[in-house]
């Protein structure tokens, strides 16, 4: 079994102060912490476990500079076999569309029954890159897969739904599957095993190795655009209530009822 995994790069902003630069189309970077992203972790993990139960080899993609590459040495450290850099100077301001269209100029030579994504970009907050590369190669998709089970020629999947309801699903194969986080328990990489894989070859694939024009990648081959991104101002409204339960709860329910809540 070959299961490529499409991992991505992203900043940990969990306790960082955030500013905008100066064309504010994005954040300030400098000083932040760059890791996997979370949901991108479980499917990593995922389909090193598949491997390790069934056998085959895994395939880790990103799409990034130069940096991005220790993102696929932590994969590599976890137990993935080949790593692939995807970078051009043209991929600036791609969107998920954009990206989607390199990762399939990637992939749609490459024999493979899985492709993993995680189900939601931590950064950006968009769910879209696996659905659109399912499209582009021409394979069935399933998101926010919770648990695989491997068949003949399909996968059984468990699918998280709105609710607290699951879905249970068979896809055929060759597919992609984007992996909701809880799935399982990604491994621990140690500086040992990262020093292990520190000389180990990452392909580094370019605009030109990919077929792809300038036209088709960046913002010129995007559906979306970016104008600005900003810091909401904080407003607080506070009002106090007086008299009894009942009266107290007729007013936040007339409340509610003006601004269309109920």
């Amino acid at each position: 079994m070959h299961i490529i995994v499409c991992v991505k790069q992203v900043p940990d902003t969990t306790e960082a102060e955030l500013h905008i630069d100066e064309g504010e189309r994005a954040i300030k970077t400098e000083g932040l912490v760059f890791d996997i992203n979370e949901s991108d972790n479980y499917a990593i993990e995922e389909a090193l476990l598949l491997k390790e139960r069934l056998g085959g080899s895994v395939t880790v993609i990103t799409m990034g500079p130069e940096g991005a590459e220790e993102v696929l040495r932590k994969c590599l450290a976890k137990g993935a076999n080949r790593a692939i850099l995807l970078w051009d100077e043209a991929f600036k301001g791609s969107d998920a569309y954009a990206v989607s269209k390199i990762l399939h100029s990637t992939i749609k030579d490459m024999s493979f029954d899985l492709v993993l994504t995680g189900a939601l970009a931590s950064d950006d907050g968009y769910m879209a890159v696996g659905v659109m590369l399912a499209e582009l190669l021409g394979v069935p998709h399933a998101s926010m897969v919770k648990k695989i089970e491997v068949k003949d020629e399909s996968v059984m999947v468990n699918r998280e739904l709105e609710g607290g309801l699951e879905e249970l699903v068979d896809v055929r194969t060759p597919a992609v599957l984007t992996i909701h986080t809880g799935i399982n328990e990604p491994r621990y990489v140690s500086i040992m095993g990262m020093r292990r894989v520190r000389d180990k070859p990452i392909d580094i694939l370019s605009l030109n190795d990919l077929g792809l024009s300038k036209e088709e990648v960046g913002e010129a081959g995007s559906w979306v655009r970016v104008k600005r991104v900003f810091i909401p101002s904080i407003e607080k409204n506070m009002m106090f209530f007086s008299g009894t339960p009942d009266e107290i709860a007729r007013s936040i329910a007339e409340i509610l009822r003006t601004n269309g809540v109920i």
